[in-house]
């Protein structure tokens, strides 16, 4: 299993006890990987792939269908394993899995998660123009609108000046 940084702490989305830390750490590392901007040869597949669910809304069903060939594809399957001498973890990734098909199959379960308990509007595509990130909403009552404050304070102040032009 391959470690990764934990950047949503357990517990943290407030009110919604069905998304554990093991959930957030994936999705955390497919938005991770959708946003990047560098040249991540095989895993630019796989985000290209991940994209569609941030942001589906009404296009879900299509967005799932393309997950589930994913899973299918980089060989989902859940299982216990780990390094010797440590408690073994659960993983979405067979034991011998490449670092491509170990990553596409436990991001991809861990969305699979967040939709399977009715939390796919938490999957998140920034409203702002010229933006194609994303994010998973971690506020309490999921009205996230914008990947963070930068685009928020442009999508704000390009509001303001329309008003105010209008006027």
């Amino acid at each position: 299993m391959y470690a990764m940084t934990v950047t949503i702490e357990p517990g943290h989305i407030t009110g919604q006890s069905q998304i554990d830390s093991y959930v957030s750490r994936w999705i955390e590392q497919a938005v991770t990987l959708i946003n990047s901007t560098d040249d991540i040869g095989e895993l630019a597949a796989v985000a290209d792939a991940l994209r569609p669910v941030f942001g589906a809304g009404e296009h879900l069903d299509a967005a799932v269908t393309r997950l589930n060939d994913l899973l299918a594809r980089h060989g989902a399957v859940p299982n216990l394993h780990g390094h010797p001498g440590q408690s073994p973890v659960l993983a979405f990734h067979r034991p011998d899995a490449t670092r491509v098909d170990a990553w596409a199959a436990d991001m991809g379960t861990a969305i699979a998660m967040v939709i399977g308990v009715g939390q796919a509007a938490r999957l998140g595509a920034c409203e702002a123009e010229r933006c194609a990130r994303v994010f998973l909403d971690t506020t309490r009552n999921a009205s996230r609108r914008f990947c963070g404050l930068t685009c928020q304070n442009r999508a704000k102040a390009s509001a303001y000046r329309a008003r105010r032009a209008a006027r």
